[in-house]
């Protein structure tokens, strides 16, 4: 168990739902649960991993957190105090402590201003240092990131995918935060370049001290870069261990289906795990699902998995899961 004072993040039933459709006079008829009470911590120095499906509700986990959305229930205890409820004028002193690195670097830079503007303009809202002062901040930060100081007067289109994911991590760098949520940052880059991006931002990390909540659905990856992980499905965590633990020891079914789907370079040595033990399709978020929601795809579903939603229990030290074949009584 973490100390108290170790904790940087405190997630406490987390809830993020959006309205799906509307009935008479404008009132919400339907809910799509995406995020679906949700409880996880993350140490200041370490890094999170976050893995699922696409559409398990991971990328709105993140994005609530640092509240690009607003909450529907729960708590977001920050360095010790809930942000979860605060409006935009109490927020604004930890949006510097709280930066985004977000998935597409194509979309997530604006086309119409240079390096020096985009890496700036954080520095600017938060009141850093003079002109001259945020310039040369840019100059070091792209230093930090493996870009040259002509790099500063570009413009995003001139830019590899790579580049400009570099460019968006000297951004959330420039305004020096704690916390930074890394959102798929590498899913839309070339292989080649995957590597050599979490390599960086883990020198940056170690650097900078920084805490990280690194999402992304390529668990290899994960397993490199991550403390902890936590595994979600349908708007729920499932699982979350140590990294290395979880690889060794998956609990949850779901999890063990997601490891067997990684490629390994011997196609011999798979053996008998396959990725077909998922069966069927991903339920609609929008479906009313009692008991567990992993029920309707997983092979060794009970009557009783079907009926009772699974409680989240300790099955290891530090390793918790919400799966009936772990509670004693499957």
């Amino acid at each position: 168990m973490s100390k108290k004072e170790d904790v940087l993040l405190d997630v406490r039933g987390l809830k993020k739902y959006f309205p799906a459709s509307k009935g008479l006079f404008g009132r919400s008829r339907e809910v799509l649960k995406a995020v679906d009470n949700v409880s996880f911590h993350i140490n200041r120095g370490e890094t999170f991993g976050l893995v699922g499906e696409s559409g398990c509700g991971k990328s709105t986990t993140g994005r609530s957190i640092v509240r690009l959305y607003d909450v529907t229930e729960g708590e977001i205890w920050f360095d010790g105090s809930n942000v979860a409820g605060m409006h935009e004028a109490q927020l604004k002193p930890f949006r510097k402590r709280m930066q985004t690195i977000f998935q597409d670097p194509y979309s997530s830079l604006n086309p119409g201003m240079n390096v020096t503007q985009i890496i700036s303009e954080p520095m600017e809202i938060h009141g850093f240092g003079s002109p001259q002062e945020r310039r040369q901040t840019v100059l070091e930060l792209l230093d930090k990131v493996g870009l040259k100081p002509e790099h500063a007067e570009r413009y995003p289109h001139e830019f590899s995918g790579g580049q400009r994911q570099r460019i968006s991590i000297a951004r959330a760098l420039s305004v020096r935060p704690e916390f930074i949520l890394c959102d798929e940052p590498i899913s839309a880059l070339d292989v080649s370049v995957q590597a050599q991006v979490v390599n960086m931002l883990e020198d940056l990390q170690a650097e900078y001290g920084l805490t990280y909540l690194f999402i992304a659905h390529d668990l290899s990856m994960v397993r490199h870069i991550s403390n902890r992980i936590g595994v979600m499905y349908l708007g729920k965590l499932v699982e979350v261990a140590e990294s290395d633990e979880l690889y060794r020891h998956p609990a949850h079914p779901y999890t063990q289906a997601l490891l067997s789907a990684i490629p390994v370079p011997d196609p011999k040595a798979v053996g008998g795990a396959s990725s077909a033990m998922l069966q069927g399709d991903l339920p609609s978020p929008m479906d009313e699902i009692h008991g567990c929601k992993f029920a309707s795809r997983c092979p060794f579903a009970t009557d009783r998995c079907r009926e009772l939603e699974p409680e989240w229990r300790e099955i290891a030290p530090g390793h918790y899961a919400a799966c009936h074949l772990h509670d004693g009584q499957q």
